[in-house]
């Protein structure tokens, strides 16, 4: 192994890392926000410092490989594959960190009437099953398993668009519980954020594994959900 695919495979472990942190904290996230646990909320609040670190790291190293090694095709597509994922990364960490802090504040639970009629359990479990598949596949270089991910953000965006009436109706229905309803409305935005970001960190690992470039290209998604 040359010490370029040696580099290559410590910034793929450390990003691996930082994968497996984020997914944790956006499952404590859910916790948080169905149990009222504040003890959970603490305990995000003081990875999310760990989860700036390993950004940092990675940044750092992505730089590194590019101005001491200068990587060409596969190789450089993967660095920067890598540097894309991990503000990806960072930034589902920030709203997991983000849906924590709306607790903060609260003296009651959010009402369990208005989190079922959202269905923002569901949002949770739709955001964090693709960001663990999107992490298999980046382990695995899946290509096949990628492509399925591409598209697979349009449930959640139809659970989305029906929670956002759903909360103008209780707030409508229930004026003395405004500040509850924001903040659960502040979770669903958040969410939708998630889905976005792991959409995109899809988008990436295509690029660096066919040398494919999606954003902002409808054309190649639909082609690629097929």
């Amino acid at each position: 192994m040359t010490h370029l695919e040696e580099q290559i495979q410590m910034l793929k472990a450390s990003t691996v890392e930082m994968w497996h942190l984020v997914i944790s904290q956006l499952s404590k996230s859910q916790a948080a926000v169905k149990d009222f646990d504040k003890s959970i909320v603490h305990n995000i609040q003081v990875n999310e410092k760990m989860v700036d670190t390993y950004e940092l790291k990675i940044d750092k190293d992505c730089e590194n490989i590019i101005a001491l090694f200068n990587p060409v095709a596969i190789d450089l597509r993967f660095v920067l594959a890598v540097l894309k994922i991990n503000y990806n990364l960072e930034r589902i960490g920030d709203y997991a960190y983000g849906i924590s802090k709306l607790l903060d504040d609260m003296d009651s639970p959010f009402s369990d009437e208005l989190l079922k009629s959202c269905r923002i359990s569901e949002m949770f479990d739709i955001s964090i099953e693709l960001l663990i598949e999107t992490l298999i596949s980046f382990e695995n270089e899946n290509k096949q398993l990628t492509k399925t991910i591409i598209g697979k953000e349009k449930p959640h965006n139809k659970i989305n668009k029906d929670a956002i009436e759903k909360i103008a109706e209780y707030k409508n229905n229930t004026p003395g519980e405004i500040k509850m309803t924001m903040k659960t409305l502040a979770i669903i935005l958040k969410l939708e954020r998630v889905i976005d970001h792991i959409q995109n960190i899809a988008e990436e690992m295509i690029f660096h594994m066919e040398a494919r470039v999606l954003k902002h290209d409808k054309k190649g998604k639909k082609e690629i959900s097929r």
